[in-house]
């Protein structure tokens, strides 16, 4: 057969998956599914079904004592082996079956994540999204298309979320029904199960690609332009403290990864995440995960208390994933003592809103600080904020680079270097537009002439900057 076990089922907004479950009080059985369902169960479905059955199987079929001993090759031939002889015995069951990809989908089950394991495989898929054990949307090129992929019933599909959850220490449960995770690429999951989920388990996975995108990537794709990217290297090089905004899904951590590349090699990197996600482009990393409390309640380790921990780890530089709380009071005392050079990424909606945003986080810490002694302190530890976007059609930008240039009145100063301005969409529903320089220039250039980094005031002169004519997006942020 040319059964292609990573070539994934056509994505089509008309297939309707239907499903296995024949209870008519299963919460995915409404509406037009139910109808559907009422006039015969999918080929899909009693595939899936089939697939679950055979799979308990070999399960009990595996001999444990053996698995210890055996490479991965070796045992995912074993459970090759061990499921087509099972098929065999089972020939009435198997009619009209497409057996090359049951038995492929069989190792898929017991390795990888099982009816979504060639979405994992395909680089196009950006995002996959379960709503419930038969409804499955994947993201391609900034674009959500319903699949007729479909998981057996809710057991089958809480079975590959405890996988997942399984290799990175976490649980989830009735007691801890919402959990975020990681795959062994990078890719994020988040799980939220029953009494929380009303229509059953819902997983989604924001997929990093095979090869991480590059700073040449983003630039080709239209993320950025050469004159934002000499600024920010120049930044980072010269040890400024820079905040990384935007909404889900706008390309933050992505970015940040690629500006990691321009810290000077040698330095000493420390990250804190609550689920481990850079990949930074250097060397010399420590990177920190805290932990959820255990069933007892007891253990948790917050990203505050790694903060405190890490300042006593001899940072050069601190590089929090995402600041979400009361760390942020520890991240601004970092800076403002002595550990210059921090990067971090913040949700907002723009450059002013995230400090906004951070005001009242450093709240969270517990202490009763005055509004003016707060801004005092962002905008003496912070000097850029960088905003993205996701925009029409699924395109990631860069659209605003600020600076900080104090207080006055009790406000933020905010001077923005650069933006983008979009102009409509073309003739595919993609976002067009071009980045722009503001004609203002950064009070940090003295800063940077003093370290030895010359950056020419030319860069930032008035203009319009190479238009963004490409379409294409970020695959993964």
């Amino acid at each position: 057969m040319n059964f292609n076990p990573f070539r994934p089922a056509e994505a089509t907004p008309t297939v309707e998956p239907t499903p296995a479950n024949t209870s008519s009080n299963s919460p995915a059985l409404h509406g037009h599914r139910l109808d559907s369902y009422l006039r015969s169960e999918s080929h899909e479905a009693r595939f899936q079904k089939l697939k679950t059955s055979i799979h308990r199987q070999l399960l009990d079929s595996l001999d444990l004592s053996r698995i210890a001993g055996l490479t991965d090759d070796e045992l995912r031939a074993d459970v090759r082996r061990l499921s087509e002889t099972l098929l065999r015995a089972r020939p009435d069951l198997t009619a009209g079956i497409d057996e090359e990809r049951l038995v492929e989908e069989l190792v898929a089950e017991s390795f990888g994540l099982g009816p979504l394991e060639p979405y994992m495989q395909d680089p196009d898929v950006s995002d996959i999204l379960v709503n419930g054990p038969y409804e499955v949307y994947v993201e391609r090129f900034g674009r959500l298309q319903e699949t007729n992929t479909v998981f057996a019933d809710d057991e089958h599909l809480m079975q590959i979320i405890g996988r997942i959850v399984a290799r990175v220490g976490r649980r989830i449960d009735e007691q801890n029904p919402m959990v975020d995770a990681r795959l062994q690429d990078g890719s994020r999951v988040n799980a939220i199960i029953p009494p929380l989920a009303l229509s059953g388990p819902v997983l989604s996975i924001r997929r990093f690609g095979h090869r991480p995108l590059e700073i040449s990537d983003l630039l080709m794709r239209g993320s950025v332009c050469p004159e934002m990217v000499q600024v920010l290297e120049a930044a980072v090089e010269g040890r400024l403290n820079i905040i990384i905004a935007g909404g889900t899904g706008s390309g933050k951590t992505t970015l940040l990864n690629n500006m990691s590349r321009f810290i000077p090699a040698g330095e000493r990197i420390v990250t804190i995440e609550d689920s481990a996600e850079l990949r930074l482009q250097r060397k010399h990393v420590v990177s920190l995960e805290t932990r959820t409390a255990s069933s007892e309640g007891a253990g948790e380790v917050s990203q505050r208390d790694l903060v405190r921990n890490a300042l006593r780890m001899r940072p050069d530089r601190i590089v929090i994933g995402e600041v979400r709380g009361g760390e942020a009071l520890d991240m601004l005392q970092a800076m403002n003592t002595g550990h210059e050079g921090s990067l971090t990424t913040i949700h907002a909606n723009d450059t002013l809103d995230a400090l906004s945003r951070l005001e009242v986080m450093v709240s969270m810490a517990g202490f009763e600080l005055p509004a003016n002694i707060v801004r005092r302190y962002i905008s003496s530890a912070l000097t850029l904020v960088v905003h993205l976007a996701r925009l029409k059609g699924g395109a990631r930008r860069v659209t605003r680079i600020s600076e900080i240039a104090g207080l006055e009145s009790g406000e933020y100063v905010m001077r923005d270097l650069f933006g983008y301005k979009q102009c409509g969409v073309d003739e595919h529903g993609m976002s067009r537009g071009y980045f722009y320089a503001t004609g203002n220039v950064p009070r940090f250039l003295p800063r940077l002439h003093d370290v030895g980094i010359d950056l020419p005031e030319h860069v930032f002169h008035k203009r319009e900057l190479t238009p963004v004519e490409t379409s294409t997006t970020i695959p993964n942020a």
